[in-house]
């Protein structure tokens, strides 16, 4: 994670749309048309995402899997929006972008092994999340910086979330909200039925964190990456990819920060 900086948008710098297809994002999305002179996005030098924090992940991972990364300023037009900034019509978007602050985030390097001895590497953005997939309860040894902490969690799974996928999953399975420059990790036991009182752990983001899976012939395993499903899977091995760095955009006095404490009261 990086410290909160301004990002000036010059007019020499290039703009993209990247939007949901839903109504309501087409519907923004045809609104912010007409005040912006706009590029494909392989053009680009800062991309424009609208809809809710669905597209913004879908807009980050497509980024990934190209040769560059842009900074990218959401505007929410999907639900929740943690990730986004506020819309209205009469928003001009150049304006908000030359005032927008950054905010620097890194996704988690994956490397995931299968019980037939197959290495896949992908990387999350949001969360990692081991789980079972049959009746039977997942049994999982949990290491950090190769010293093992849970010798075995007995539950439905567990996950590792990044500040960006806090407020997802994460939060959903009864996990702590990370803010997004908090250099945080977030580990959370997904329905645990043992350690009974073990309600997971904020590790550094600096940590290297292993899930093995025990007995994994009778209890089977998938890892979910994000979208990327691996299924069978016997160890997971996680680290953040600072060489992967990110950057968000939002506007000043955005209340992301206010949300995430407002989260943590809510009844």
């Amino acid at each position: 994670m990086g410290d909160t900086e301004r990002e000036n948008v010059t007019p020499s710098q290039r703009l993209a749309l990247f939007t949901s297809s839903t109504p309501r994002g087409q519907e923004v999305a045809a609104v912010l048309r007409s005040t912006a002179d706009w590029c494909a996005l392989e053009d680009a030098d800062i991309v424009v995402v609208i809809g809710g924090d669905g597209t913004m992940l879908d807009a980050l991972h497509h980024m990934m899997s190209t040769d560059r990364v842009r900074p990218v300023y959401g505007v929410n037009a999907g639900t929740v929006g943690f990730l986004m900034n506020r819309y209205h019509r009469a928003m001009n978007i150049v304006d908000r972008l030359h005032h927008a602050r950054s905010v620097a985030v890194s996704p988690l390097m994956v490397e995931a092994v299968t019980r037939s001895g197959e290495i896949h590497r992908v990387y999350a953005i949001n969360e990692l999340s081991l789980l079972r997939e049959t009746r039977q309860t997942a049994k999982i040894e949990i290491s950090v910086n190769d010293r093992v902490r849970i010798p075995e969690l007995a539950g439905d799974g567990v996950l590792l979330a990044t500040p960006v996928g806090s407020t997802a999953y994460n939060f959903s399975a009864s996990g702590p909200i990370l803010p997004l420059d908090s250099q945080m990790l977030a580990l959370t036991p997904i329905s645990p039925f043992r350690p009974r009182r073990w309600k997971g752990a904020i590790l550094p983001d600096r940590s290297r964190v292993t899930f093995r899976v025990l007995e994994p012939d009778k209890r089977p395993v998938s890892a979910v990456a994000d979208q990327t499903e691996l299924r069978d899977i016997a160890e997971v091995r996680l680290a953040i990819a600072r060489e992967r760095e990110m950057t968000l955009l939002f506007d000043p006095g955005h209340a992301l920060d206010e949300r995430i404490v407002a989260e943590q009261f809510a009844h």
